[in-house]
């Protein structure tokens, strides 16, 4: 049922406004944060509440970002910013929801899929990648232009309390603190756009 139109007031409608300068985002939070080529900056802007206490899983905000929402609601869906220099991402990981990633600057390679099944799209600007629950995913920054510098990238979490896990792949490369590296890139199958 839709709701009854109201009035909203600017002080109601003030804590529903997130300016981009005035994000707070977090280097850590994740177990795969501080492995070389992980390193990232991530920004709740919508949504992404704190986790319960389920070792398991992790938020898909990761344990310091989630405790920092610009907007926090919980309206079935959230989402972020991360934000990267080249060569940078998460580990390969699964949500139990839908994740949908677009890149704000700069060029991304979006994966999913691990060992011999291992595909991926490299996508740039206001492009639109949308992985479902149940597979395997990440992203890298690829852009080359300026290698100090950072790059965006928008990702929309469905639901209220979404929960991410590492793949055994991952998991075995934050036991071991080995360099996780994909088959080279001459090998992929590349979804082109």
């Amino acid at each position: 049922m839709i709701p009854v139109v109201r009035i909203w007031t600017p002080d109601e409608m003030r804590v529903r406004i997130a300016k981009f300068s005035e994000l707070k985002g977090s280097l850590g939070g994740f177990p795969d944060s501080y492995p070389p080529g992980c390193e990232r900056e991530i920004m709740n802007v919508i949504g992404f509440q704190p986790q319960e206490s389920d070792q398991r899983y992790v938020s898909p905000m990761g344990a310091d970002a989630s405790k920092k929402a610009a907007i926090p609601i919980s309206e079935d869906f959230n989402l972020g910013l991360a934000r990267c220099k080249p060569g940078c991402g998460p580990l390969m990981h699964n949500h139990d929801t839908n994740e949908t990633f677009t890149p704000i600057t700069g060029r991304w390679r979006c994966g999913w899929n691990e060992g011999e099944a291992y595909e991926c799209v490299e996508v740039g600007p206001y492009d639109v990648v949308s992985f479902p629950p149940g597979l395997a995913r990440n992203f890298v920054d690829l852009t080359n232009d300026e290698p100090d510098q950072q790059y965006l990238l928008l990702f929309i979490v469905a639901g209220n309390a979404p929960k991410a896990e590492f793949t055994p792949g991952a998991s075995n490369y934050r036991q071991s603190q080995r360099r996780f590296v994909h088959r080279p890139i001459t090998i992929f199958r590349n979804v082109s756009t």
